[in-house]
């Protein structure tokens, strides 16, 4: 256990979780915001940090060993001192069971893995706030029932005081502001009467009524409650018990209308939406482009087994002529003939593959089957630069999860710079193509050559779009490389190694590994 305290101590924060990378991540992304961070490996730590510091938000992972999140939370809950803390589900586990079973048990939230840093930041926000007024509320309550009114008053979010029986007592001018009445018309009506069009059929169903009735704190995203003028709105809710003592005494419900919040998600899954398919369109272009380079040496990639099959049909013809013919000579000239089809169809084959557009999704590739089909690919460019390949492949390199033509996209990309940087110097030395492990979840697939090298200043400037040292490029390649690896969920940078060239490499993740966030080590020149 270890405990680190920022400029605003009143807002505590307990991240709970077996594995150190991720109490790493969620730590590095909650440092600077202000709150003071508590951090537990196991479960009992987590309780007795929870027991002596009352945080009002705890990050709490589901799946760890001798006790698990779920166990965690329900002797949270259990505890006076704890059970007001929002409790804030972490898992891989994305099924609707495990939600239903957090909530069950008092949790407030869910947060599935990979962690994205914006979503962390914005929920423990959201919760912290919620949690703190709450405190607020209820220590203001014990003093003076003035102070407690104006604090509430003074808050964004509608707040309405319950009692055991569903009727509003107290609603704050946020609440009459959402719900387009006045607080006076408010008071006194029955919260899910109003609210709640299914109120008569099914009450004991509706939010907010286990925490009015059995004291069972309650929080949900995106419910529809219904205004005074029967117009609904989709909503975001906290219900807390209201006791006294030992007693129940209703609830005290915070909410707010999220219908501008759901729009920019909308709107925000939308621009991804067209960020992925301008990306594809972009990376199919690019191969045209490519197969448009390469299309003199393409013809005659294909040219060669035509024409030895023209000849393989000629000297049959010859032979089947004869008065007696050799049979066994011309079973194998025959033989000849449909190797050489053989081998005509696959390298047709291979620059179909490579030109259509990718299927949506991703699957389970062999690294040395990928890069050997890449590295016939580009035998053609290799002839014409007068340069060679060599692939570096070990037996042991796990295989990957990624998409197989637009991984082949970025190889050849590579080996085709690599090849024409090592004509520029007239270098004997091939074009080296490996591969090695990175770490526990990745592969690292490297492309060196012994050229010219890299100026000083290109690193700042190689991946930026319509950059090229080129004379006829077009300063597309090497972004669209980035744009394609960081889809498959890996990284894409350069070296420049001793002996000179330069060296480019892109990570891809192993089939195997557990969806994590990239753990790649970055490089100097790494992008």
């Amino acid at each position: 256990m270890t405990e680190a305290e920022n400029e605003h101590p009143e807002v505590t924060v307990l991240l709970v979780d077996d594995n150190p990378q991720n109490l790493k991540v969620l730590y590095e992304t909650l440092k600077d915001k202000g709150y003071r961070l508590l951090i537990a490996n196991d479960g009992e730590k987590a309780l007795d940090l929870a027991h002596r510091h009352q945080p009002e938000v705890i990050l709490l992972d589901i799946m760890m060993p001798e006790m698990d999140g779920y166990e965690v939370c329900e002797r949270l809950k259990a505890d006076p001192e704890t059970a007001d803390s929002a409790v804030v589900f972490l898992s891989a586990l994305d099924d609707l069971e495990a939600k239903v079973k957090g909530f069950a048990l008092g949790g407030a939230d869910y947060i599935s893995k990979p962690f994205q840093s914006q979503e962390v930041i914005a929920r423990v926000k959201t919760h912290a706030r919620v949690i703190r007024l709450e405190r607020e509320l209820q220590a203001q309550n014990r003093e003076l029932q003035s102070d407690q009114a104006r604090i509430l008053n003074s808050i964004s979010e509608g707040i309405y005081g319950l009692d055991e029986n569903g009727i509003i007592e107290f609603a704050n001018p946020a609440a009459g502001v959402i719900m387009r009445s006045s607080v006076e018309d408010l008071i006194g009506r029955n919260f899910f009467e109003t609210h709640f069009s299914t109120a008569a059929e099914c009450p004991d169903g509706l939010p907010v009524h286990a925490t009015c009735c059995q004291g069972v704190a309650e929080n949900q995203r995106d419910i529809r409650l219904l205004r005074a003028d029967q117009t609904g709105f989709p909503a975001e809710y906290r219900a807390t018990p209201k006791l006294e003592g030992e007693d129940l005494r209703g609830a005290v419900v915070v909410f707010r209308d999220i219908t501008a919040e759901l729009e920019n998600e909308q709107a925000l899954e939308e621009a991804r939406e067209l960020v992925r398919e301008q990306r594809d369109q972009l990376a199919h272009t690019s191969r045209l482009t490519t197969m448009g380079e390469m299309a003199a040496g393409v013809a005659h990639e294909v040219n060669q087994p035509l024409t030895a099959i023209t000849n393989y049909t000629r000297v049959s013809k010859r032979m089947m002529s004869a008065e007696h013919p050799n049979l066994n000579l011309l079973q194998e000239t025959l033989d000849k003939i449909e190797a050489q089809s053989h081998r005509a169809s696959e390298i047709i084959r291979r620059i179909r593959r490579f030109m259509k557009k990718p299927a949506t999704g991703k699957d389970v590739l062999s690294v040395a089957a990928l890069l050997e089909d890449t590295r016939q690919f580009a035998e053609v460019d290799a002839r014409n630069n007068d340069g060679t390949i060599e692939l570096l492949i070990p037996e042991d390199v796990p295989d990957i999860v990624a998409d197989p033509i637009q991984v082949q996209q970025v190889a050849l990309n590579l080996i085709r710079n690599a090849l024409e940087a090592s004509r520029d110097t007239a270098s004997d030395l091939p074009v080296e193509v490996s591969a090695t492990r990175a770490g526990e979840g990745f592969v690292r697939i490297s492309v060196r050559d012994y050229g010219p090298g890299l100026a000083e200043d290109a690193g700042e400037n190689l991946f930026l779009p319509f950059y090229t040292t080129k004379e006829e490029g077009m300063g597309i390649g090497l972004p669209t490389c980035r744009s394609l690896i960081q889809a498959q969920g890996g990284e894409i940078g350069f070296e420049r190694p001793e002996g000179g060239g330069a060296c480019f490499f892109f990570t891809l993740p192993v089939a195997d590994a557990p969806a994590a966030p990239s753990s790649e080590p970055s490089s100097a020149g790494a992008v």
